[in-house]
């Protein structure tokens, strides 16, 4: 008899819980910024901060990590300057050898070729003409760097597809590579 009792009260409990639920209304938020999000754009104007956009911004003359200041500018004198007294920051190693000569196989072989000859196989398919060997080229470490920062001629940047230490890897074993070619 009580079981029987029970259950009719917490049907009728359930029913008026039930009934108080409307699905057009949401229920209470807990935290409603996390179900309707301020979506802010970035510098924009905002009222998160009592000075507007200050406080967004990183301070003056700061610099982040892993950003290392690069001196030579994007031109001709620059690319001249930083052949001359550009130079290698790593302690070139074996370790550093095997990953520079992967990278130059992802990145550079495909146009200059596994050997530096400039007989990539895009060079051989003639989708890009003119490659140079590194034989024939006056080519420093730095000036190697220099061009994978900026990209020279018809050849591209890669400082978004290679750090700091990996452009340096890949400018020793291309440096390798031209003292093989000049034997």
């Amino acid at each position: 008899m009580t079981n029987k009792i029970l259950i009719i009260v917490y049907s009728f409990l359930f029913l008026i819980a039930q009934s108080c639920f409307d699905s057009s209304a949401p229920n209470y938020q807990y935290f409603p910024d996390m179900y309707e999000p301020i979506g802010y754009t970035t510098y924009s104007e905002s009222d998160a901060f009592n000075n507007g956009i200050e406080a967004q911004e990183p301070v003056k003359g700061t610099i982040s990590r892993g950003i290392m200041i690069y001196d030579y500018p994007n031109t001709n004198d620059g690319y001249e300057d930083a052949k001359k007294n550009l130079l290698s920051p790593i302690n070139y190693n074996d370790k550093d050898r095997v990953k520079g000569k992967e990278l130059y196989g992802i990145y550079c072989a495909l146009c200059h070729g596994n050997k530096g000859d400039g007989q990539g196989i895009l060079m051989k398919r003639e989708k890009f003409l003119g490659v140079p060997s590194y034989a024939d080229r006056d080519i420093t470490l730095g000036s190697i760097y220099h061009v994978l920062i900026y990209g020279k001629n018809a050849m591209g940047s890669h400082s978004g597809q290679l750090n700091i230490k990996e452009r340096w890897q890949v400018a020793h074993y291309a440096m390798e590579l031209r003292k093989e070619l000049i034997k």
